[in-house]
C-alpha cells in the first residue's frame, strides 16, 4: 500500500514538473516572443509632401499587420495598411503623401504608425505598438541668385562665384562639379550671401559648376554658374628611364619608403614610388587643403605669388609625363605644380599673409610647408632643405618660410610650387599674374559688394 502511495506521489510530482517545464518552454519559445515590433520613421522633423516617407518595421517573429495614418486638424487620413498572409521580419515602407495635399492646409501633420507581429503571445493576439511623429510641412524650394562670377574658367585653372541663397530651413549649400568634387561656399559680406573659388582639374575634359541648395524638408534648388569654358592643351612628355637613374635616385628612395621594402626590381621600385607613394602623398595634400572656414568673409585680396627671387621655370604645371624603359611605357604621372630654380638653398618668400597649416616631410614632395591664404586657397612648397615656421603659425607678407633643396623625389635643387583650391591643384601661373587676379578675383568681389549694397 505504501509503495502504491509513493508511486502516486511521484506521478503527481512528475506531472507538475512536466507542466512547469511546458510553461517554461512555451514562455521562452520563439512563437511566444514578447518584444513589440520596432518602428523607424526616417525624418528630421520636416516633410516636403513630394518625396515619400521611409518607414521601417522590424520584428523577430515577423510583422503581420500595420497601418499608417495622417492626422491634420483632427481629421484622420489613412495612407497605407496591410494584413500580411506571410509575416515578414523586416518591412521597408515608402509612404506617398496624400493626393489631397492635406499638409498644405496646415504648418504640420502627425503621422501615426501601428504594427502587430505574428507572435502567439497575448493569447495569440501578438505584440502591438503605436508610434507617432509630428512633421513640419515645407513645400517651398530655397531661392538662389548669382550676384557675380568670373567671366571664364580655363582648363586646369580656377574661378570665383558670389551668390545669394535664402531659406528658413537650410540643410546644405554646396557647389557641385561635373566630375564629383563638391566645393563648400563661405558666408560673404552680409547675411544670405556666399562666396567660393572653384577649380577645373587638368585631367578633366569638361567643366560645370552647379550651386545646390537643399532644405531640411528635402526641397532642392539648382543654379548653374555660366562660366565660359576655355580649353588648354598641356604638354605630354616622353621620358626615357636610364639605368643610372634607376640605380641611383630610385634605389636611394626605395630604401626609405615602406611601399618598396623587399622589392629588388628597379622598374617595380620606380612604379611604386611614382604611382603608389605619389598617390599617398597627394591624398595627404588634398586632405590638408580641402578645409574652408565657415565664418563670414568680409573681404579678400591677394598679391601675385613670386616665391623664389630670380627663379627660372624648369618644369611646368599640367605636364603629362609618360615613362619608358627599353622602348616600353612603364608608368605615367601628372606634374601638378610649377618647378622653379635659382641658387642652391634659395630663400623662399610668400607675398601674402597666411597660416602655416603643415610643415613636415611628405614623401616624394620632401619637406613641404603648406600655407592657407583664406577662401580655400592654399600654396605648397616642395623639396625644401629647411622650413622656417611651424604648423599653426601666422605667416606675414614677404616672410621667408624656407629654403629650396633636394628633399624627396628631386633630381636637382629646386622648388615645387603648387596652388590648390579646396583640394584641387590649379595653374600657379594664374595666381602669379596680377591682371588675372584683378579680373577674376579683386574686381569680382568689388562689383559684388556694390550690387549687394544696393539690394
Amino acid at each position: 500500500m505504501r509503495r502504491k502511495n509513493n508511486f502516486s506521489s511521484m506521478a503527481v510530482m512528475f506531472f507538475f514538473i512536466a507542466i512547469i517545464g511546458g510553461v517554461i518552454f512555451l514562455y521562452n519559445a520563439a512563437m511566444f516572443e514578447r518584444d513589440v515590433p520596432k518602428i523607424t520613421i526616417e525624418n528630421n522633423g520636416y516633410w516636403n509632401f513630394k518625396e515619400p516617407l521611409k518607414i521601417t518595421i522590424d520584428d523577430q517573429s515577423g510583422v503581420k499587420a500595420y497601418t499608417v495614418t495622417l492626422e491634420q486638424n483632427g481629421e484622420m487620413v489613412p495612407l497605407l495598411s496591410d494584413q500580411l498572409l506571410m509575416p515578414q521580419a523586416s518591412l521597408n515602407l515608402s509612404v506617398e503623401p496624400p493626393k489631397r495635399r492635406y499638409g498644405k492646409q496646415s504648418e504640420s501633420v502627425t503621422i501615426h504608425v501601428q504594427a502587430t507581429d505574428a507572435s502567439s503571445w497575448n493569447f495569440f493576439a501578438g505584440n502591438s505598438i503605436a508610434q507617432s511623429v509630428t512633421l513640419s510641412i515645407d513645400t517651398k524650394r530655397p531661392t538662389l541668385s548669382t550676384i557675380a562670377h568670373s567671366y571664364a574658367i580655363r582648363k586646369g585653372g580656377s574661378a570665383l562665384v558670389i551668390f545669394k541663397a535664402d531659406d528658413e530651413n537650410f540643410d546644405t549649400l554646396t557647389i557641385e562639379s561635373n566630375y564629383g568634387k563638391t566645393f563648400l561656399p563661405q558666408p560673404f559680406y552680409k547675411e544670405g550671401y556666399y562666396i567660393s573659388l572653384v577649380a577645373w582639374p587638368v585631367m578633366e575634359g569638361d567643366f560645370k559648376a552647379t550651386i545646390v541648395a537643399k532644405d531640411k524638408a528635402g526641397n532642392i534648388s539648382r543654379s548653374v554658374v555660366p562660366y565660359k569654358l576655355r580649353d588648354k592643351a598641356y604638354r605630354v612628355s616622353k621620358i626615357k628611364l636610364s639605368d643610372n637613374f634607376l640605380g641611383g635616385k630610385i634605389a636611394e628612395l626605395a630604401e626609405y619608403y615602406q611601399e618598396t621594402q623587399g622589392i629588388t626590381d628597379p622598374i617595380e621600385q620606380f612604379k611604386l614610388i611614382n604611382e603608389d607613394v605619389r598617390a599617398k602623398n597627394e591624398k595627404l595634400i588634398h586632405e590638408i587643403t580641402s578645409k574652408i572656414s565657415d565664418t563670414t568673409l568680409e573681404s579678400f585680396s591677394i598679391n601675385p605669388f613670386y616665391p623664389l627671387k630670380n627663379g627660372q621655370v624648369v618644369a611646368r604645371f599640367g605636364d603629362h609625363r609618360l615613362y619608358f624603359y627599353e622602348g616600353a611605357q612603364v608608368s605615367e604621372s601628372y606634374h601638378l605644380g610649377l618647378d622653379l630654380a635659382s641658387v642652391k638653398m634659395g630663400a623662399i618668400h610668400t607675398q601674402n599673409s597666411a597660416e602655416m597649416v603643415f610643415a613636415e616631410e611628405n614623401g616624394i614632395y620632401g619637406n613641404m610647408p603648406v600655407l592657407h591664404h583664406g577662401l580655400g586657397l592654399y600654396t605648397i612648397y616642395g623639396h625644401c632643405s629647411s622650413i622656417n615656421a611651424q604648423a599653426g603659425e601666422k605667416v606675414s607678407k614677404n616672410q621667408q618660410i624656407g629654403n629650396t633643396g633636394l628633399s624627396g623625389y628631386a633630381m636637382g635643387d629646386h622648388l615645387h610650387f603648387g596652388v590648390l583650391v579646396q583640394g584641387i591643384e590649379v595653374r600657379p601661373e594664374e595666381w602669379m599674374d596680377k591682371q588675372w587676379i584683378r579680373l577674376n578675383v579683386t574686381e569680382i568681389i568689388q562689383n559684388a559688394k556694390k550690387l549687394i549694397n544696393r539690394q
